[in-house]
C-alpha cells in the first residue's frame, strides 16, 4: 500500500486492527516502532513516520514495542497479491532460504543478481535481503527465548546467526534488551506464555507452541471443513476444531497442530532441528491463509449480487493453501477427473506404499509426512493404484522436480510454472490453475472448467456455458481464487477437476 501520511496516521489514530502488518509507526521520540492498533497513547503527528517492513523500522535504529510486539503481525497481503520479484522474494525470504543459501542462493532462485535483488527490495520494502532475514531471525530468536528452556547459543544457531555475539547484538538492537534480560523479565512476571518448550522439560524435545496472528474474520469451521475432506490418513487429520499434520522440512521431518480461536491460530509444534521453526511457521500461515485481507476479498466480492448473501453470512473466507508444493501437485494430479473422497483413498495408498513395513498389524498413530520426489519415482508401478497415464504423469511431475524442471518453492514464478507444468504429460489448465492457486498463492485463478465451481455457478444463477463464467467472473479480479473457494463451498460434493484431459 502507499504510505499515505493522513491514511496511516489515521489508521494509528483510531488503532484499526486491519492495518497491522500493511504498515509500523515509527515514533521518533521513543526510539521504538509498533503496529498500528498498539494500544500505547497515540504519538504526535511531528514524532511520526512509517514503514513498509518491521526490517525498514529497525534499519532506521528503532526497537521493536514490548507492548504491542510488532513483528508478530500478519504479514502484508501485498506480498501475496504479488507476482513480481519482490513478492517472490518475501515469501523466499519467509521461508528461510536466506538463512540456509545466504543472499547468493535467493538470487540465484529469482534469477536476478544480488545488487539488483538488493536495490529492489530497498526501494519497495525499505530493507534489503539481509535486513529482511535478519528481523525474521530476531523474531524467531525471540520466540525461543520466550518459549524454551534453550540456552542462549542453541537459541542463536537454532535462529539462524552465525554467532553468539551477532545474536545478542542482534536481540538488543531490535527488543532494547539482552535474551537473558527478556527471559528474566518474564519468568518475574510470571508471563503464561513463558511456559512449554524445547528443552524445558515440558513439551519434549522439538515441541514449541507459537500464536499466529490473523486479520480477522476468519470462518474456521470452513476451513476445517475443507481440510477434513482431504486429509490424507497417515499424513494428517482434522477435527471439528483442530487440524493436525506431519511436515517435510528443510532440517528433518516435523509436525504441526493448528487450533484456531477468535484472535490468533494456535500452533503447537514437534520439530526434529529448531532452524526450521521459521519455515515451519511460514508454510503453516501459507496453509490457512493467515496474511489475507479478507475485507478486501469481502468488497469485492461482496459487491456482486450473486455473493453478496454468502459474504454477509461467512465472511472472511480463505483459500486453503499449501505446506509443500510438491505434495499440493501430486494431489492435483490424482484428483483429476475422481472425487475428493475418491482422491483421498488413492493418496493413503500411495503414501502407505513409501513407508517401511510396521511390527504389529495395529496402525502406527505417528503421522508421516508426504513422500518427496524421490520416494514416489522409487515407488513400484503396482503402488499407484491409478491408469497407466497418471501414472506416468505422476513419475514426469516427480522428476521434474527432482531435476529443477519444475520449481514449486513459495517464491517460483507462477507464470514460468503454469508453463513448465503445463509442458508435462497429462497436465492440463485446471491441474496448473489449482496448483498455482494453492501452492503458490495466486489470489487470482478461476477454475472455470472444475465441475464443483460449475455448480456452484448454477446454483447462484451465473452463466456456465462456453466462456461465459469466465467473462462474469472479471468483476472478481484480483480475487477470483476467492470466489473459486466460495463456488466450491455451494456444492455438496466439490470434486478436483472433472475437465482435465489433455
Amino acid at each position: 500500500m502507499e504510505l499515505d501520511f493522513e491514511r496511516c496516521y489515521r489508521a494509528v489514530d483510531s488503532r484499526d486492527q486491519r492495518f497491522d502488518g500493511w504498515f509500523y509507526t515509527g515514533v521518533t521520540s521513543t526510539g521504538i516502532y509498533c503496529r498500528p492498533s498498539c494500544p500505547a497513547i497515540t504519538p504526535k503527528r511531528d514524532n511520526v513516520c512509517f514503514f513498509p517492513s518491521a526490517a525498514a523500522a529497525q534499519r532506521a535504529g528503532l526497537r521493536a514495542c514490548r507492548r504491542c510486539h510488532p513483528d508478530a503481525t500478519p504479514g502484508s497481503p501485498d506480498w501475496n497479491l504479488r507476482a513480481d520479484l519482490v513478492g517472490r522474494a518475501m515469501r523466499l525470504i519467509g521461508d528461510g532460504v536466506v538463512d540456509r543459501d545466504g543472499v547468493p542462493g535467493l538470487a540465484r532462485r529469482l534469477g536476478y543478481t544480488e545488487r539488483h535483488l538488493t536495490r529492489v527490495l530497498t526501494e519497495q520494502v525499505g530493507a534489503g535481503p539481509l535486513a529482511l532475514a535478519r528481523a525474521q531471525r530476531a523474531q524467531t530468536a525471540r520466540i525461543l527465548v520466550e518459549k524454551t528452556g534453550l540456552a542462549v547459543a542453541e537459541i542463536a544457531f537454532a535462529a539462524g546467526f552465525g554467532s553468539v555475539r551477532q545474536f545478542n547484538d542482534t536481540f538488543r538492537a531490535v527488543y532494547g534488551v539482552p535474551p537473558t534480560g527478556l527471559r528474566a523479565r518474564l519468568r518475574a512476571l510470571k508471563a503464561p506464555t513463558a511456559a512449554t518448550g524445547a528443552g524445558d522439560g515440558h513439551g519434549g524435545p522439538g515441541a514449541i507452541a507459537v500464536r499466529l496472528a490473523f486479520r480477522r474474520p476468519l470462518p474456521a469451521a470452513v476451513l476445517l471443513g475443507f481440510l477434513a475432506a482431504r486429509a490424507v490418513p497417515g499424513v494428517e487429520a482434522a477435527t471439528a476444531d483442530a487440524y493436525h499434520r506431519a511436515l517435510r522440512l528443510p532440517y528433518g521431518p516435523g509436525a504441526v497442530t493448528l487450533t484456531p480461536h477468535d484472535d490468533h491460530v494456535g500452533a503447537a509444534f514437534r520439530l526434529a532441528d529448531l532452524r526450521d521453526l521459521a519455515p515451519a511457521v511460514a508454510r503453516c500461515r501459507a496453509l490457512f491463509d493467515l496474511d489475507a485481507d479478507p475485507a478486501a476479498v469481502d468488497a469485492t466480492l461482496g459487491a456482486d449480487p450473486a455473493f453478496a448473501a454468502a459474504v454477509a453470512a461467512v465472511p472472511g473466507v480463505r483459500v486453503p493453501g499449501a505446506v509443500d508444493g510438491f505434495e499440493l501437485a501430486v494431489r492435483a494430479v490424482v484428483g483429476q477427473q475422481i472425487s475428493v473422497a475418491a482422491a483421498r483413498r488413492v493418496l493413503a495408498r500411495l503414501c502407505a506404499a513409501t513407508r517401511p513395513a510396521a511390527d504389529s498389524d495395529e496402525p502406527s498413530p505417528e503421522l508421516v509426512p508426504f513422500p518427496g520426489p524421490a520416494e514416489l519415482l522409487a515407488l513400484p508401478d503396482a503402488a499407484f493404484a491409478m491408469p497407466a497415464a497418471r501414472r506416468g504423469t505422476l513419475r514426469a511431475l516427480a522428476a521434474a522436480v527432482a531435476d529443477g524442471t519444475v520449481d514449486l518453492d513459495p517464491g517460483a514464478d507462477r507464470a514460468a510454472l503454469v508453463e513448465r507444468l503445463g509442458a508435462l504429460p497429462g497436465i492440463g489448465p485446471w491441474t496448473t490453475g489449482y496448483v498455482a492457486m494453492r501452492a503458490l498463492g495466486d489470489p487470482d485463478v478461476l477454475l472455470g472448467t472444475d465441475l464443483g465451481v460449475r455448480h456452484g455457478a448454477d446454483r447462484l444463477g451465473l452463466p456456465t456455458a462456453g466462456s461465459g463464467l469466465a467473462g462474469y467472473a472479471a468483476r472478481w479480479r484480483p480475487w477470483r481464487s476467492y470466489a473459486t473457494v466460495r463456488l466450491w463451498l455451494d456444492t455438496t460434493d466439490p470434486t478436483n477437476g472433472r475437465n482435465d484431459r489433455k
